[in-house]
């Protein structure tokens, strides 16, 4: 008895090690992007969905246990009484992005780690969660060449508008769901939302060929949004049984509007570049503000969704969503941005979860489709993205007691954002997401003749 209680000892210490490792790799890294419209706003909204959702175009709000797995469904905390066992869920994404104008275009690939999210069952009606996620990502880089004048008689000149951005916002969350009888699910999430948002614009001018090096002064402007708060998010599921393997699941879910702390800090320098291009010291700082002190202000938002299931054999289901991002604001100041939609539609299917004659039957096979309107407008035309997902569920061999479960989750997205019309950029990406899903049933109780 005392063997089996060190052998649990070290695996929870195991994982729990591995996790914290983890946690300070996702606190610590720049999430990775090149998205010119990360410009805008707070940057790109991730939505904080796993592989295995992603892959049915995003659908979770009225996903409740699409297989025989336990999963941390973040975006629906009513979902969490479907975790009977420890559930431990690791991610990392990847993808190739290129970005089109009218005339040129331009690629680029980044990947990241994307999640790490840890579920364990209080009862056998309930479940608490933790993890930590991206929210937001920003990352790009805007060249702009004009030509200046300060009159008929003098020369013109010609300097680069350089726009430049990278960070992005972190959410780390703790959740509790609970069952009341056999169809109402109630859940909860108290979320902590940390980050730095770092945006520069800098003043380059350009000298000409037959000089080689300019002696005039560039000038760059950095400011930097440091976000640390408390949000809260919340859902409800109910289930309708419409015979005895197959259910309707109904969802919603919602976050409040809330009023996070901010710090900004802004730096004004100046500088030079020699005959190679390189840049060179800074020989003055004009403006220098550091830690003043304002807010982010979230928005209300809204999500719908249903799922039909035949228990561990195939799903389908449907999301749509509504925020009022025209509402937020930073600093005191309104974001300029307008509210979004969107919807998903997903499905699943599993041969044979069961089969003995054949892996691939016991393989999840996922679809889908996701469209959004985002809160980006540009030039008076809306800013929409949509893709196409598809990936698969690989279960892997159980342990030896047989009461440990593991699956990769593969997930592929194929879609764009944006368009060329009317001088707008097009972003065409593939993205490739994995997951490692631990299932595992740890605090055994053991008894001995």
């Amino acid at each position: 008895m005392k063997s089996l209680h060190l052998n649990m000892y070290k695996k929870i210490s195991c994982i729990t090690a591995v996790m914290v490792v983890l946690t300070c790799i996702t606190v610590k890294a720049q999430v990775t992007t090149q998205s010119p419209y990360s410009k805008f706003g707070v940057g790109n909204i991730k939505g904080i969905a796993l592989p295995q959702f992603r892959a049915m175009g995003g659908i979770s709000t009225g996903v409740y246990k699409p297989n025989g797995y336990s999963n941390v469904n973040m975006q629906n905390p009513a979902s969490y009484p479907g975790i009977n066992l420890t559930t431990v869920d690791i991610g990392i994404a990847g993808g190739f992005t290129t970005l089109k104008t009218g005339e040129v275009s331009e690629n680029s690939f980044n990947s990241t780690l994307t999640h790490m999210m840890i579920g364990v069952p209080v009862s056998s009606r309930s479940a608490l969660t933790f993890g930590v996620a991206p929210y937001t990502e920003l990352g790009y880089q805007i060249e702009n060449r004009v030509t200046l004048s300060n009159g008929a008689n003098s020369a013109s000149q010609d300097a680069n508008y350089i726009y430049t951005g990278e960070g992005g916002i972190n959410k780390a969350h703790i959740g509790y769901g609970y069952r009341f009888g056999k169809g109402l699910k109630l859940g909860g999430n108290v979320e902590y939302l940390f980050g730095n948002l770092l945006n520069s614009r800098s003043t380059e001018l350009v000298a000409p060929d037959s000089v080689g090096s300019s002696n005039s002064i560039n000038s760059r402007m950095q400011t930097k949004n440091s976000i640390g708060g408390f949000s809260f998010s919340y859902g409800i599921q109910y289930d309708i049984a419409l015979n005895s393997k197959t259910s309707l699941v109904l969802g919603y879910s919602g976050s409040a509007a809330s009023t996070v702390a901010s710090t900004k800090s802004s730096v004004v320098t100046q500088y030079f570049k020699n005959s190679l291009g390189e840049e060179q010291p800074a020989i003055d700082t004009l403006v220098n503000v550091d830690g003043a002190e304002s807010n982010f202000k979230l928005p209300l938002i809204h999500n719908f969704g249903f799922t039909i299931q035949k228990d561990n054999k195939w799903l389908i289901g449907a999301d749509y969503r509504m925020g009022k991002w025209s509402e937020s604001s930073l600093n005191g100041e309104s974001l300029g941005l307008q509210d979004t939609h969107g919807y998903s539609v997903g499905a699943q299917i599993t041969p044979d979860i069961n089969s003995i004659g054949s892996y691939w039957n016991r393989v999840d096979y996922r679809i889908g489709y996701t469209y959004d309107k985002t809160y980006v407008q540009v030039n008076n035309q809306d800013v929409k993205q949509m893709a196409i997902t598809f990936g698969f569920g690989l279960p892997l061999a159980r342990s030896m007691s047989g009461l440990s479960f593991y699956k990769m989750n593969f997930t592929t997205e194929i879609g764009k954002r944006g368009n060329i019309n009317n001088g707008l950029v097009q972003e065409n990406f593939v993205n490739f997401s994995f997951g490692f899903t631990l299932n595992d049933k740890w605090f055994r109780k053991f008894k001995f003749d």
